[in-house]
């Protein structure tokens, strides 16, 4: 497997949310990323599918609620989210496609 399919593995979506716009103003961009992965893979998967320069990252996990779905209790998958801070001068633009 190469190393660009591993890169796209680690980080699964961008996070458009009112909180993720307000980091943007600050320079730093939020990903959704896989469970297993640490601040360094995130790091290097940045840098090599947008090429920016990272200067931190800082994660979260978030527990999924319990959720009713047609009667049955169900529960939201966890996920992981990655708050990317860019060195100055470098940008990425969330809005268009990869």
């Amino acid at each position: 497997m190469s190393t660009k399919h591993q890169h796209y593995d680690v980080i699964r979506k961008p996070i458009i949310t009112e909180k993720a716009t307000m980091a943007s103003e600050n320079n730093a961009v939020v990903f959704e990323v896989t469970m297993n992965s640490n601040k360094p893979m995130i790091k290097e998967a940045v840098e090599a599918l947008f090429g920016v320069k990272v200067k931190a990252v800082n994660t979260s996990i978030t527990k999924g609620k319990a959720k009713r779905f047609r009667g049955q209790m169900g529960r939201r998958k966890d996920v992981k989210k990655a708050y990317v801070t860019l060195e100055e001068g470098n940008t990425i633009d969330v809005s268009t496609g990869l």
